[in-house]
């Protein structure tokens, strides 16, 4: 079995470690050995592990040591990532193992993605570094991620669709065929994209329109 330890202690954390539990009824490979958090105090724990300590400890860590990294927003997610410099530290892919692959060996993918329960992913399909796709999500052919999204639960991502990095689709969000989503866009829950989006920002609604945040 190989060590693996959860960055994030909170609600997604948790929910983590119920991943690693059911890969491990298929398979029994990891031996989860804790919590990463900077926000808790070394030696406290919650139902599914103790905290091993902050972003230092893991820098510090002396032994070989897969980090996943359950951070629900874009930017903390690629903040942790970016910092994280230990050559001991590894970012496995977890995989739900009710994840539906269309075509497996069409697919090309990165490291430390998540890809949680009832997923499915379909043919020709290419995902980058760090991206959380979070239960029920639907991608769709000739698919191209970049890094560091965040798919909510039940979104949709249609054929054809380019994202870039780091955007943030909330829960039942749906992008329709052939549209580009930049970078650092967030689309609204139940939204419906049916154009390109512009860089840097929020989009609410079906049709999905445009809107400034206060």
């Amino acid at each position: 079995m190989n060590d693996i330890a959860i960055y994030g202690a909170g609600g997604f954390g948790r929910e983590i470690a119920c991943l690693i539990h059911a890969i491990n009824q298929e398979k029994n490979h990891w031996n989860l050995v804790g919590y990463f958090d900077d926000g808790l105090e070394a030696g406290s724990k919650n139902r599914y592990g103790k905290i091993l300590g902050n972003f230092e400890t893991l820098n510090k860590w002396d032994k070989p040591l897969s980090v996943v990294l359950a951070l629900g927003k874009t930017k903390p997610l690629r903040f942790i990532a970016e910092k994280i410099n230990n050559p001991l530290i590894s970012f496995p892919n977890l995989f739900a193992p009710d994840l539906k692959w269309l075509d497996f060996d069409s697919v090309s993918i990165g490291q430390g993605n998540i890809v949680t329960f009832g997923c499915r992913i379909n043919c020709e399909v290419k995902i980058g570094d760090f991206n959380i796709i979070n239960g029920n999500v639907g991608i769709g052919h000739d698919v191209q991620i970049g890094s560091y999204n965040v798919m909510n639960p039940c979104v949709r991502i249609s054929g054809e669709t380019i994202i870039g990095d780091s955007n943030f689709f909330g829960v039942c969000s749906v992008v329709l065929q052939q549209k580009k989503i930049g970078n650092f866009v967030t689309v609204s829950a139940n939204s419906v994209i049916t154009r390109n989006t512009l860089d840097g920002c929020c989009y609410l609604g079906n049709p999905a329109k445009k809107i400034e945040l206060l």
